[in-house]
């Protein structure tokens, strides 16, 4: 299991996060506890299966929010902190 951390700009408001966690969803069929915030402008999600970065970064991009980095670390989860 893996936590992706995506950074991205233009969320402006609750309506752009959700419609961020919707894309990740819909790109990564796999994805689980699928979150975003305009606050820290960054996506976060996990996933058991490898994911394609550069589709999950081309489907964010077409829909007008700008990607910076994705950041891929082991998930730690309840039980393995």
């Amino acid at each position: 299991m893996k936590k992706y951390t995506i950074k991205i700009e233009g969320m402006m408001c609750g309506m752009c996060e959700a419609h961020v966690c919707d894309i990740i969803r819909k790109s990564v069929p796999s994805a689980k506890r699928v979150k975003a915030t305009r606050i820290k402008k960054e996506a976060s999600f996990i996933s058991a299966t490898e994911i394609n970065e550069n589709e999950l970064k081309k489907a964010i991009l077409e829909t007008g929010y700008t990607v910076g980095y994705i950041n891929v670390e082991p998930y730690k989860g309840f039980f393995n902190r």
